[in-house]
């Protein structure tokens, strides 16, 4: 069986501004990730499975089903043509895939990428 690198990438999210007065947003209305809150930001990364402990347990729920299929050498045929999740599908190079959190008051997406190591 072929491996893998699986790199997990923050592509969308809010997280939030800290008030200068001590309070907290309201994380539902401004869309704000709890998770990401003040801490985390668009472009940070994380390596599965190493850091999977990371992440948020919704957030790791949403990205079970992909992250199985993507670490046994799957692929989904999707592709999202013209829009800014369009996939690479290559099971010998670079595939990627585009998951939402399952929070519907929050825009988080997050990228996975898995890169075919050397056989």
């Amino acid at each position: 069986m072929r491996d893998y690198d699986i790199q997990l990438e923050i592509f969308e999210g809010n997280p939030g501004t800290p008030h200068t007065d001590g309070t907290y947003p309201d994380f539902a209305r401004e869309g704000v990730c709890a998770w990401m809150y003040d801490r985390l930001k668009v472009g940070d990364t994380f390596h599965y499975p190493d850091d999977l402990g990371q992440l948020c347990p919704w957030l790791v729920d949403s990205l079970t089903g992909m992250l199985r299929a993507l670490e046994n050498g799957g692929t989904l045929p999707w592709r999202y043509r013209g829009t800014r999740y369009e996939k690479v599908i290559d099971p010998d190079g670079v595939t990627t895939e585009f998951v939402r959190c399952p929070d519907p008051n929050v825009n988080l997406v997050i990228k996975i990428t898995r890169t075919a190591l050397p056989e």
